[in-house]
């Protein structure tokens, strides 16, 4: 079965960085890729960065290139967002998420944890 659950949101001024992780359990193989999403007020849910297990690879939404860094740890049981220069249209509920390699859709997801950026 798979879990996710993140932690890490929180309030913070313009300019300022701030982690997010994402605690898989079911997903600790290169069988899935890991994403994050963001959902701001009024807006749709975007795809923020996104990643598969075992492999180098990363992809990015333009906004956040150069900014966020997506990663996870050698146990692979743990996804983050590192999210620099944050600015106030980063606002936004943020999502981890999980799709079988091959599928078109993310499957899985956590309950989202929420980034409030003050300029």
């Amino acid at each position: 079965q798979v879990q996710l659950v993140e932690h890490g949101g929180g309030l913070v001024q313009a300019g300022d960085s701030l982690r997010l992780s994402c605690t898989a359990s079911g997903v600790t193989n290169s069988n899935y890729r890991m994403g994050w999403f963001r959902q701001g007020p009024g807006k749709e849910r975007e795809f923020v960065a996104g990643k598969r297990y075992g492999f180098s690879s990363t992809s990015y939404a333009e906004s956040v290139k150069g900014r966020f860094t997506i990663s996870r740890d050698y146990g692979q049981t743990t996804v983050q967002l590192q999210m620099n220069s944050l600015k106030p249209e980063d606002t936004a509920v943020y999502y981890c998420a999980a799709r079988p390699v091959g599928s078109p859709d993310y499957k899985f997801w956590g309950q989202g944890t929420q980034v409030t950026v003050s300029s």
